[in-house]
């Protein structure tokens, strides 16, 4: 109850921010009206809302979420993806589904067989289990950064951001799962909003997204997809 309580408080002071009210940029302005306020169904949706029951128990976002993440796959056609804090593997799930493209989804400890399942018909996902820093260290070495990067389900979220940071592109975007997570996670977040190495930033409540574009002028923009 307290949860939908302060999603209700946070809907009506993000208001004002709805539908790309107020935004100029002609791309910013696509992206917010046609990417994440779209609600056409996709072919992929139907198959994966069935196998959201199977991992229900492990970490995940809101369906409306996971959807958003597809369709910001579909829109940004990354070359290759990469996941950090896999949690449920729904995530990974929707991102394969929109685009297959190599997608490594890192996380701690052992690998869930309710993950194995749900991934095992993705050929291009790699699920990969351990110790995290030392996985993302590999992963580096290997490929440097990747155009899509998810910072999701993990405590290394600040780890991750640093370690990747140097090797972005005007093309990498980060997915911030969670920025109000925690009260250090939020203090995180808007740390990374002001840093200079940034360029655009959304704040969509559950998710934010960095773009790293110099050429463009740096903005945050609020976007009320609660």
């Amino acid at each position: 109850m307290s949860n939908l309580f302060l999603r209700g408080w946070n809907w009506c002071r993000r208001f004002r921010h709805r539908c790309g009210y107020g935004v100029h940029s002609p791309s910013d302005f696509f992206l917010i009206t046609f990417v994440v306020y779209e609600r056409l169904p996709f072919y992929a949706y139907s198959l994966l809302h069935a196998k959201r029951k199977d991992v229900v128990r492990l970490s995940h976002y809101r369906e409306k979420v996971d959807r958003l993440l597809f369709r910001l796959v579909n829109y940004l056609q990354p070359a290759a993806m990469l996941e950090v804090g896999t949690g449920s593997g729904l995530s990974a799930r929707y991102m394969a589904e929109a685009k297959h493209v190599p997608l490594c989804t890192l996380d701690g400890g052992e690998c869930r067989e309710e993950v194995i399942r749900l991934l095992a018909d993705c050929p291009h996902v790699d699920y990969r289990c351990g110790d995290v820093p030392q996985l993302l260290h590999r992963y580096v070495e290997e490929h440097g950064c990747p155009d899509i990067v998810h910072i999701a389900f993990t405590s290394y979220y600040k780890e991750v951001f640093e370690a990747l940071l140097p090797a972005v592109s005007s093309h990498t975007c980060f997915f911030i799962g969670s920025p109000y997570a925690t009260k250090e996670k939020r203090e995180w977040w808007k740390q990374v909003i002001s840093d200079p190495r940034t360029g655009v930033t959304f704040d969509l409540y559950d998710v934010g997204l960095v773009f790293f574009d110099k050429k463009r002028v740096k903005e945050h923009r609020i976007v009320n997809f609660l």
